[in-house]
């Protein structure tokens, strides 16, 4: 449901290009629990987005991921579409959607305020935060994580996977998404067709840089997730830190 939506919403905004949630297209299969900040959020049981624990009781993901529905969070799994002794399902208490979010790919990040607190062992850890904000150099090369598309057109993955993308200047990627990129908010990213990318899935999570998070998966081009052409983009995290520690400071 939240699929079609993003995709309607997207490829409306994005008329020439389209754009679209993302996830992960060729890379490989993560060693299991190698990220025990991963979140799959879901609703009536399906994946939908993806996220990052930040705090014991706190995850971080895109605004867009919200959803009318109830919401679960799992947390500790590999494969989704077991239910695995490490995995955690966690109801969402509360959601922190940026009051700057325009429904569309701008402010668009949101933290969910868990219910209860997440058990913290070997497969389910928070991932720290920057300390301060910054702007990671471009050509520095990061890593990105979804239980999303396995190709363009393909099936989602039941089991997590990753690869690596670079990052891009950003008058390149304002260069090529025009006004749909704001270079103060966004980070984008370079990639190719052998090592793959993001793609359909998993709008929320983690792009990973020298071992923080630095941006959260926002779009992609519709239906051409794998085309080099159009660089990933997401939220930075940098820029929203200030607003993060006060929401979660309450």
């Amino acid at each position: 449901m939240i699929q079609t939506f993003c995709i309607i919403l997207f490829f409306q905004l994005f008329s020439l290009n389209g754009a679209t949630e993302s996830g992960i297209i060729g890379g490989k299969v993560s060693k299991p629990h190698s990220r025990p900040y991963m979140a799959s959020l879901q609703f009536n049981g399906n994946h939908s987005c993806g996220g990052f624990l930040v705090r014991e009781d706190f995850v971080l993901t895109a605004a867009h991921c919200k959803n009318p529905q109830q919401m679960m969070v799992v947390l500790g799994a590999h494969d989704i579409s077991k239910k695995e002794k490490s995995q955690q399902h966690l109801q969402v208490e509360r959601f922190f959607i940026h009051p700057k979010f325009n429904e569309a790919n701008d402010y668009d990040i949101m933290l969910l305020k868990l219910k209860t607190k997440a058990k913290l062992n070997k497969y389910v850890k928070p991932i720290g935060l920057s300390k301060k904000k910054g702007k990671t150099p471009a050509n520095v090369a990061c890593a990105v994580a979804g239980w999303g598309k396995t190709a363009a057109k393909g099936p989602v993955s039941h089991v997590l996977r990753e690869t690596t993308e670079k990052i891009q200047f950003s008058s390149e990627c304002k260069n090529i998404w025009k006004e749909h990129f704001i270079t103060e908010h966004m980070i984008c990213t370079k990639f190719n067709k052998k090592k793959g990318g993001l793609c359909q899935g998993d709008s929320g999570g983690p792009l990973i840089c020298n071992s923080k998070p630095q941006g959260i998966t926002a779009f992609t081009a519709l239906d051409q997730c794998d085309n080099p052409k159009y660089p990933h983009v997401f939220t930075s995290i940098n820029f929203f830190l200030p607003w993060i520690k006060k929401t979660m400071q309450g």
